[in-house]
């Protein structure tokens, strides 16, 4: 039996193009169980229809603060009251931004403030929106509110020739985060503390060049969460990524490796460390401070220095954590260098996946991986980023055994 099951939901649909999924949300979210009360905005108007929203949900669609029959009850508050979950999706920047702001102007807002139940929502937006300075303000700002965010995702937007992060949710992953908030979780993690690194590392040769490397952070963002989830404080330490920060963890921004491992060890002490990020082995030497012209004596040589190696640094470190999880991302003799890398780094496993261009792990959606600790090696089967994630925290759970507080 779903989690949704004999909940009320109340969906508030916000003015974007992708109020059109929530026709289809809103079956899916019938489908298991849930009673579903639309709330629609002006502009969501619109977009969709009144008729079909209240076709779908077998409900009356509810707009407008000032309505003399439902204001009679004072009805903004009797709708915030009687829901178990407050879905806003799509939730535009303005919706967000109005939120933040804890303005009231029409019964959605009205809604939002009055509720004592979670609030869910799906932002949906072009990316340019979605990046400006004032909505990552109002992101963190709800985050600290205690709001939940599903998405949004990466794809081609509705403008034409445009695409970046900012896609609305697709339904069945916004009734998934309904049901992991409404569904009791264990929390086999709570009141251990986790450091999480993710992302490439961007080191300077002038400055407008830098050494990077494919690396979207998908993997090390998600592990994140998974800890999270799973009842961790987790403290995550990404260098430059396009992915929204997930809410509910402390997350540290870094560009460079030296950044990165000064970050790592400014967490410390932690119970739980995963290092995920693809750390660039080399740095220049020295890096130019003005751009380096071409000119005919050609290419220029480039000296580099070895970067400090993090896993390693931490794996011997005075405060190291009581488990140390890292990553080995090869193209070559897969296992025999991830074996290597766990002696020499002093990590207790590694997660060893084949990163060939072939594979597209590198920026891709998907992860093979071999967990390799001093036992042997458990094949894990092809999964999504997220799914694998998951399986890491329950490997990290199990493998704490009784040290984990309930």
């Amino acid at each position: 039996m779903s989690a949704l099951a004999g909940k009320r939901i109340l969906l508030i649909i916000g003015g974007g193009i992708a109020a059109y999924k929530c026709l289809d949300l809103i079956r899916r979210l019938k489908e298991r169980g849930a009673g579903v009360t639309p709330v629609m905005t002006r502009a969501a108007a619109e977009f969709v229809t009144p008729l079909s929203v209240g076709a779908l949900a077998a409900n009356r669609v509810y707009s407008d603060l000032f309505d003399r029959e439902d204001e009679q009850d004072v009805g903004h508050i009797r709708l915030a009251r009687e829901h178990g979950l407050v879905v806003v999706a799509p939730a535009t920047a303005d919706r967000m931004a109005r939120l933040a702001g804890g303005l009231a102007e029409d019964l959605a807002g009205a809604i939002l403030l009055a509720t004592r139940a979670p609030v869910l929502m799906a932002p949906a937006m072009n990316p340019a929106m979605w990046e400006h300075p004032a909505t990552r303000r109002n992101l963190a700002r709800l985050g600290e509110d205690g709001v939940r965010f599903v998405g949004p995702g990466t794809g081609e937007m509705a403008e034409k020739g445009e695409a970046g992060v900012g896609r609305m949710a697709e339904p069945l992953e916004i009734v998934a985060a309904a049901e992991a908030i409404l569904s009791p979780k264990e929390r086999p993690l709570a009141g251990l503390s986790a450091v999480v690194t993710s992302g490439p590392t961007h080191e300077p040769i002038d400055p407008v060049r830098y050494i990077a490397n494919r690396s979207s952070g998908r993997q090390g963002h998600a592990i994140a969460a998974a800890l999270r989830d799973a009842g961790a404080d987790v403290t995550l330490v990404s260098g430059p990524v396009t992915l929204p920060d997930p809410q509910g963890v402390s997350v540290r921004h870094v560009e460079t490796a030296a950044e990165m491992l000064s970050a790592v060890e400014a967490s410390l002490p932690a119970d739980i460390a995963v290092f995920v990020a693809a750390v660039a082995d080399w740095r220049v030497a020295a890096e130019s401070l003005r751009k380096i012209k071409k000119t005919a004596e050609g290419p220029p040589s480039l000296a580099l220095a070895e970067n400090p190696d993090i896993l390693a640094t931490i794996g011997h470190h005075a405060k190291r954590p009581g488990l140390v999880v890292g990553f080995a991302a090869e193209t070559d003799d897969l296992l025999a260098n991830a074996r290597n890398k766990l002696e020499r780094k002093g990590a207790d496993a590694i997660l060893a996946n084949d990163v060939s261009p072939e594979g597209g792990v590198m920026g891709g959606s998907d992860n093979t991986i071999r967990l390799v600790t001093a036992d042997g090696v458990e094949e894990w089967p092809k999964l999504a980023k997220d799914a694998a994630a998951g399986r890491l925290a329950g490997w990290i759970a199990a493998r704490l055994g009784r040290s984990v507080r309930k």
